[in-house]
């Protein structure tokens, strides 16, 4: 990083003491100091937009979802039938002592452990196959039917880069040797990725592809639902502990002085080179370039947006 001019180093001194992002003192800048860092300023354009999101796609393997869903289905099944028997046993011990105590305290462990079992086996179910786990069993008879003959295909898409799940449309493009197939996004996927530590949607394709198995990688665009909000450029966004804030020039600027205060905003889509935010007005005037120096200035520990993506 080349030195700043000298003209900056009171700048910097006084900083120095300067709170955090978003808690008052705006920075201070002669013209001729902004002109040598090169600070750019410009307005937030307005845009509304549904962004696609890149994700890459898993081609599951319909036996997992047979098995999964017979566990759960076999663990009711024990739970319930065992549960019946520990009240049989427990009847005959109370009414003419046909059963012994420790037949019925027996009974009643073991079908303690069995529904221990089965809620298990659905939490499992439920993390693994999300959605599929509120369905009705006509539903997943129906799906698994269809799973069998061909007529569908499920996919787990998976975005690198996030954790949390995003509001997804149900549309959903699965690319296949160049051609793009509709996809139906049946919802989110609880369970992590162990291996790509990512936020994962379950997909349905409603005609299999030729060549296309269990275990097959493709890429997929998710569409996200449409917001509204102002457009930066990346560059201008700066995270801290607080969260992603700009640098805006303050009302009263004028002649050869500049105060910049950080204002916090919440980002709502990447957009190109640029990310899609909330917190500003269309008045506003925004560094969209020179935001890491006056960062610098005020000595706040942490990295622009920019800086990020070439991690």
């Amino acid at each position: 990083m080349r030195a700043l001019p000298w003209m900056l180093l009171s700048a910097a001194a006084s900083a120095a003491e300067a709170p955090q992002a978003g808690q008052g003192t705006p920075l201070t800048l002669t013209l001729s100091q902004q002109q040598a860092v090169g600070i750019r300023i410009e307005h937030p354009l307005p845009l509304h937009s549904a962004p696609q999101i890149e994700a890459y796609g898993t081609v599951l393997d319909p036996v997992a979802l047979v098995s999964d869903l017979g566990r759960v289905q076999s663990t009711q099944a024990t739970a319930a039938a065992l549960l019946a028997d520990a009240a049989r046993l427990e009847r005959l011990y109370r009414d003419d002592a046909r059963a012994s105590l420790k037949s019925w305290q027996a009974a009643q462990a073991q079908s303690v452990e069995a529904a221990a079992q089965a809620r298990a086996a659905a939490m499992s179910f439920s993390l693994q196959w999300g959605p599929l786990a509120s369905w009705s069993a006509a539903q997943q008879r129906a799906l698994l039917e269809a799973l069998s003959t061909g007529q569908r295909m499920l996919l787990r898409a998976d975005v690198p880069g996030r954790h949390a799940g995003s509001t997804i449309d149900e549309r959903a493009l699965v690319e296949v040797d160049g051609l793009n197939i509709s996809a139906r996004v049946l919802g989110p996927l609880p369970r992590t990725d162990a291996q790509s530590q990512t936020a994962g949607w379950l997909l349905e394709l409603e005609r299999r592809p030729e060549g296309l198995g269990p275990g097959a990688r493709t890429a997929v665009r998710l569409q996200t639902a449409a917001v509204a909000g102002l457009l930066v450029p990346a560059t201008a966004l700066v995270y801290a502990e607080q969260g992603a804030y700009v640098y805006r020039l303050a009302d009263g600027s004028g002649g050869d002085t500049f105060h910049y205060a950080a204002v916090p905003v919440k980002p709502l889509a990447r957009i190109g080179s640029g990310w899609m935010i909330e917190g500003l007005t269309r008045t506003d005037q925004v560094v969209v370039e020179g935001a890491g120096v006056l960062w610098s200035l005020q000595g706040i520990s942490t990295f622009s947006a920019a800086e990020q993506e070439h991690d």
